[in-house]
């Protein structure tokens, strides 16, 4: 399930130098739930590439988000890109899950946020989460 996405984020840098794994400014971090070396899917709206690595933290309020190791081949500085947060659940789990998604100026600074529960007061699927 998806618990948590940064949209339209601004790759920043890609480093080949380095041992993989994707650098995301913490303040992004903390409000779409991604925790320090949690796996993510990167996906750029430039080609349609796909990436899964770990996430690790930048300074909050850098704006900052590199890819790192092997990935920097695929992204570059300027591209446009959604980050994804899953997670597996145990159905009992399923009734507390609230996926947020974050919203990002050209900056990677946070414009606003959704939350979108999958289960509405009446404890129905909320089939209108959008």
């Amino acid at each position: 399930m998806c618990k948590g996405k940064i949209h339209r984020a601004t790759v920043t840098e890609a480093s080949l130098d380095y041992v993989g794994s994707i650098t995301i400014d913490s303040l992004l971090m903390r409000e779409s739930n991604i925790l320090p070396y949690e796996m993510v899917q990167v996906t750029s709206l430039r080609n349609a590439t796909r990436w899964k690595t770990y996430a690790i933290p930048a300074e909050g309020g850098s704006g900052k988000i590199c890819l790192n190791g092997p990935p920097a081949h695929l992204f570059e500085p300027g591209d446009l890109v959604i980050i994804l947060s899953l997670g597996d659940f145990e159905e009992h789990e399923l009734k507390d899950l609230t996926a947020r998604v974050v919203f990002v100026n050209e900056h990677n600074q946070i414009t606003h946020f959704k939350e979108h529960p999958l289960f509405n007061e009446a404890g129905e699927v909320n089939w209108n989460a959008l």
